[in-house]
């Protein structure tokens, strides 16, 4: 990963925004910029370089982790030791008290850490919300990053199978999951991307319904929807099985929700807004009147979390461009009865997309 080229590109726009420096606290964006993957840090970026500060625990850590920014070790928390440090720091030769502005990262920030950021800095620096900077970079992956994300999802792919061996009338939905986030382990994942989703029978009708004691009903969908983290990055994917004979009424429904989820798919190209994509499957749902059950928008961004920009809901106007990654999710579902999901991840190229999840999306019955 080159951090020292996202590093200089960041503060090159810091001019632009009217910043003197931006005080990063959102830990993956403090990792995609530095390298560094410890649980406290903060990242100080001025336009002649940048600082970690972190505690005694990561000093090995940090050493061998950031190679592109001073690091400061203290026992204070680290957004409290910069803004001491900046406070310290000489300012430019001016009348105002205040000069210098210090941008900060307002959603990762509580009220009052706000305060005791303004107390530390002791009035001599401006401080205020910055616009999200680092976020809108990490929207376009670079060819490392959609890598690690590829690797990711085949990694995450290949637990479906284990959830068609464990999936059986009577078995409990935590033991599926529980298998499942084990072979992810086994085959060396750092973890899952959330907690295993997976909803059987009408609990299927449940969005986030995640792995619950109860048990695998004898006939009915069941969603699973999982995904694993691999060297920093995750994956996401969702299938819905079908556990003994479906009816007409039950293909008709699954078939009505992949063909939405196709039809996104195909809509996904760079110049197009997410809000065009996810009305392309809206579009496939109202036709077969069952847009009212889809709840949710068709898709979001991943990479070092599972959720980032952008999102693919109504009228949302981002423009898709080459090198970012987002899922394709449309669902339906029907409360009391069943639900329906399928998602796969693509990846934006120069003229479409390419899709990095397995595509087998025939309905498996159990």
């Amino acid at each position: 990963m080159d951090h020292a080229a996202r590093l200089h590109r960041l503060q090159s726009i810091l001019p632009k925004n009217q910043l003197d420096f931006l005080l990063i606290t959102h830990l993956p964006n403090v990792r995609y910029l530095s390298g560094f993957t410890g649980s406290a840090a903060a990242l100080l970026v001025g336009g002649q370089g940048a600082t970690l500060f972190t505690d005694g625990r990561y000093i090995a850590q940090a050493r061998q982790e950031v190679s592109n920014a001073q690091i400061s070790i203290g026992s204070k928390g680290p957004f409290l030791a910069a803004a001491e440090w900046l406070a310290a720091k000489p300012g430019r030769r001016t009348s105002k008290p205040a000069s210098r502005t210090l941008g900060i990262e307002a959603e990762s920030l509580t009220a009052g850490a706000r305060d005791r950021l303004r107390s530390a800095l002791r009035g001599k620096v401006k401080v205020r919300s910055a616009p999200p900077l680092v976020e809108q970079a990490r929207m376009v992956k670079d060819l490392a990053e959609i890598r690690r994300i590829r690797e990711a999802v085949q990694l995450g792919a290949g637990l479906l199978r284990v959830a068609r061996m464990k999936i059986r009338p009577g078995v409990c939905e935590f033991e599926v999951a529980a298998a499942m986030e084990y072979e992810a382990r086994r085959k060396g994942a750092e973890g899952m991307s959330f907690p295993t989703i997976l909803a059987s029978g009408p609990r299927s009708a449940i969005v986030h319904g995640r792995a619950s004691e109860a048990r695998i009903p004898r006939g009915g969908f069941v969603v699973c929807d999982f995904g694993v983290i691999l060297a920093g990055y995750c994956s996401d994917r969702t299938r819905t099985l079908h556990v003994g004979h479906p009816s007409r009424e039950a293909c008709d429904f699954y078939d009505a929700v992949r063909q939405a989820q196709q039809a996104a798919i195909e809509a996904v190209r760079p110049g197009v807004t997410a809000g065009q994509v996810d009305e392309a499957a809206r579009a496939v749902l109202r036709k077969h009147k069952l847009a009212k059950w889809f709840t949710h928008s068709t898709g979001h961004g991943l990479g070092l979390e599972i959720h980032e920009g952008p999102r693919l809901a109504a009228a949302q106007p981002q423009r898709l461009e080459p090198g970012m990654v987002v899922t394709i999710e449309p669902g339906a579902y029907v409360p009391g009865k069943w639900g329906v999901r399928i998602e796969d991840v693509v990846v934006v190229t120069a003229s479409a997309c390419e899709v990095l999840t397995p595509a087998d999306k025939d309905l498996i019955v159990i």
